[in-house]
């Protein structure tokens, strides 16, 4: 695999760490700013509309520019929007750079899995994805922590200085190992919207919203779980969730190479275990070691999805694919904010701690169940399940050869 994979993983790892972070400082930026919590927690809501947002803005307005460009812009606004965060003098700037913060991530993620899938040969390129986003798996084992740690001891404002500094890493190894890749010659807004004609693109779209809404059920209430079912001490769920960050890398991983190799059954396989999974996790739960070993195989099953719907959509974009990848971030997001909020009504009409993880697993077989009719429907219609063409040559475009 290219080096360049390298430098984008950088950046993925500090997108990741202020994307989550932020829910275990919450009490430090609360009371540094004297808000409640429940008012704090608007920050998170916040990134997420800012993802969904500026998914397809930003990637609309950067059609035409070269990616390696794009890139390191995005990475400067991320960069950009983290010291205005570090430096919000009170509740309301931090909200409106809590918002910018998140307006660069879906079109980074967009951007940069068509880079990467240009970068590796036609048979890695779900590899080569997955690569990326394990800079996001590992800041859930190391970065969020860590942040989460150095902001206990020294303020939230600091911990959110390191991110800086961690995305200005990622914005000089991006300009230094990624090779100049051109936009694609017919780039442009109408030429990006052209891939959302594809039905199928739809429901690969469609599996993100509701499929992964059911990890994101489970993990919102994670914590009140572990500590409520399971008996953990608050100072253990720290480990617990480090466990879960290390499920979701070796997810990452599986799922890349298994795409690469049959990325239909690849992704129904990844929804079923899910689902599996999460109805077990209501009975596992009730045991500190049975809770934390399921939920290492949730967080394997939750992110081995993620490269496997990135590649699909990739595929079924053809030769537009820039704004299908980046829209998958927003539907990655609004799943967060479907998966926490259905969660969240079983838990008011009281059914018990156990409840999101149970709701999680019906939305996860919803998932399979989508995946498994847009799977008929290629069949029916004679395209591969495999991983074909890819982002670059689908139509044409030249093809980039890997950077050693």
């Amino acid at each position: 695999m290219p080096l360049a994979l390298v430098a984008l993983a950088v950046t993925a790892f500090a997108i990741g760490t202020t994307e989550f972070a932020a829910m275990g400082l919450l009490p430090q930026i609360a009371g540094g700013l004297h808000v409640s919590i429940p008012q704090a927690g608007w920050l998170i809501a916040l990134y997420a509309i800012g993802v969904v947002i500026g998914a397809p803005l930003l990637t609309a307005v950067c059609a035409r520019m070269p990616r390696k460009t794009v890139l390191i812009g995005l990475t400067v606004l991320f960069t950009v929007g983290n010291l205005l965060c570090a430096v919000a003098p009170n509740f309301a700037f931090l909200a409106v750079a809590r918002l910018v913060t998140g307006l660069p991530h879906g079109a980074f993620f967009g951007a940069g899995a068509v880079a990467a899938a240009e970068l590796a040969t036609p048979d890695k390129r779900a590899r080569a994805v997955s690569v990326m986003f394990s800079g996001l798996t590992v800041a859930n084992i190391l970065g969020v922590p860590a942040a989460t740690l150095l902001g206990q001891q020294l303020g939230w404002r600091a911990a959110m200085l390191v991110v800086v500094l961690i995305g200005a890493l990622g914005a000089a190894a991006i300009a230094r190992l990624v090779p100049h890749l051109p936009s694609h010659p017919q780039a442009g807004l109408r030429h990006e919207l052209s891939a959302f004609r594809s039905g199928q693109l739809w429901l690969a779209l469609a599996t993100v919203v509701i499929g992964c809404a059911g990890l994101f059920a489970c993990y919102s209430y994670i914590t009140p779980t572990l500590t409520e079912v399971s008996g953990f001490a608050e100072s253990s769920v720290t480990v617990v969730l480090a466990l879960f960050g290390v499920g979701m890398t070796i997810g990452n991983v599986v799922g890349g190479y298994a795409a690469d190799r049959a990325l239909r059954p690849s992704i129904c396989a990844a929804f079923l275990l899910m689902a599996l999974m999460l109805g077990l996790f209501a009975v596992t739960s009730h045991a500190k070691w049975s809770a934390a070993l399921t939920v290492v195989m949730i967080g394997i099953a939750g992110f081995a999805v993620v490269p496997t719907v990135q590649t699909l959509v990739l595929q079924k974009a053809r030769n537009a694919p820039t704004l299908a990848s980046a829209t998958v971030q927003g539907a990655f997001n609004l799943g967060n904010a479907q998966g926490a909020f259905l969660g969240g009504l079983a838990l008011s009409a009281g059914f018990g701690w156990t409840s999101p993880t149970l709701v999680g697993a019906a939305l996860a077989l919803a998932g399979c169940l989508i995946a498994t009719v847009s799977w008929a429907v290629d069949r029916r219609s004679g395209e591969p399940s495999a991983v074909v063409a890819g982002a670059a040559g689908a139509a044409g475009e030249p093809r980039h050869q890997p950077v050693h």
